[in-house]
């Protein structure tokens, strides 16, 4: 395993737990871009064609991180709601449809599917709050369901759910099934063909440690013709370096959710993240961050006064735990610690902490006794 403590030379005044909102870079990732922005100053697109072979590299990255059958599965998109956009605007919808997604969903995973009302389509909410949350997502389908739509962690109190028990479901009723995957991918594994899934969207800006402005987008190939496009350019055809014909053909693959130039400077940003996280292995840094996690609900929970709400089973969490105090308002609690340096968030009705798999454990220490 490689030495990654030199990758992340955080402030020592900083207790960085904010994962689940923007994370920093690792040094390898800052030089990556400096490095491309200095060769763009001195030298423009002399090397273009090797800034090509980094946009291949991570396309393989991304397919190996997700375990996608192939790299055509894999789009390069600006956000998780581009990619949810495409799927939403992509299918064929008809008055009457539904698509269910869960009473916890981030606004990027509810408000797109809100946007078709207007054309006959219903949301279908169904309650996370249970025992099992799995079983009430199916329950919540039925013969007008053509898309379950569903976060892999919840970006406030940090459920997770059994994404293949939900894929069994939706691929035995011939539903299309998405997964907003912003708030697990980097930190825990995904086999989308295990899983059984249609699509996967996210950041690279999260747990996955790169740049804002890029992301994934897979598609499984049995898919990719379910979804029209809504977006055209020079850059989502076959053989988009030949300008001067004048016949063209979507290109085959994911690609052709690509209209326009790529994002080369995130391109190297997110393709040297990725290669450090690959470096460590997934299940390596899953039971890394699970230590963390572990460690910092201990913490808490040794603390007088303090609820937690989020899931404590390791089966149904991730990287977030969200907590209050019966000693103040979480609100008036989250400015308190931010002025105090501990970088977190004010979500899930209380402040979220999310630490990464390299969080020194003295920052948890620090961070927790800084909370009245």
């Amino acid at each position: 395993m490689p030495n990654f403590q030199n990758e992340f030379p955080l402030d020592h005044k900083l207790c960085y737990l904010n994962h689940a909102a923007v994370a920093p870079w690792p040094s390898r990732t800052s030089q990556a871009i400096s490095s491309f922005a200095l060769e763009n100053n001195t030298h423009g697109a002399t090397n273009y064609l090797q800034w090509l072979k980094v946009e291949t590299t991570l396309r393989q990255q991304l397919k190996s991180l997700l375990n996608a059958v192939s790299t055509d599965e894999i789009a390069l998109q600006k956000s998780t709601s581009e990619g949810l956009s495409a799927i939403a605007y992509g299918i064929d919808w008809k008055q009457g449809d539904s698509i269910v997604i869960t009473d916890q969903e981030f606004p990027s995973n509810r408000i797109v599917w809100e946007s078709l009302a207007n054309k006959g389509v219903r949301v279908i909410t169904a309650a996370l709050d249970c025992n099992h949350p799995e079983a009430s997502i199916i329950n919540a389908c039925d013969t007008s369901t053509r898309l379950v739509s569903i976060s892999s962690v919840q970006y406030g109190t940090g459920v997770r759910v059994d994404l293949k028990e939900i894929g069994t479901h939706c691929n035995q009723q011939g539903i299309l099934f998405c997964i907003d995957a912003i708030q697990s991918l980097g930190a825990i594994p995904m086999d989308v063909q295990d899983i059984g899934c249609d699509f996967v969207v996210a950041d690279a800006h999260k747990w996955m440690l790169g740049p804002e402005g890029i992301a994934v987008f897979y598609i499984k190939s049995s898919a990719l013709n379910q979804l029209s496009l809504n977006q055209f350019g020079w850059h989502m055809i076959e053989n988009p370096g030949n300008y001067d014909t004048l016949h063209w053909e979507v290109a085959s693959n994911a690609k052709r959710f690509e209209c326009g130039s790529p994002n080369m400077i995130g391109i190297h940003g997110f393709s040297a993240s990725l290669s450090l996280l690959l470096e460590i292995g997934l299940n390596n840094i899953e039971q890394m961050l699970s230590s963390k996690i572990d460690l910092l609900l201990t913490l808490l929970q040794n603390k007088p006064g303090i609820t937690i709400l989020s899931p404590t089973k390791p089966a149904r969490r991730a990287g977030i735990v969200t907590f209050r105090t019966d000693k103040l308002e979480s609100q008036a609690l989250y400015q308190q610690l931010m002025k105090q340096n501990v970088i977190c968030a004010y979500r899930g009705g209380g402040v979220r902490l999310s630490p990464h798999f390299y969080t020194p454990d003295d920052v948890l220490t620090n961070a927790v006794k800084l909370i009245p």
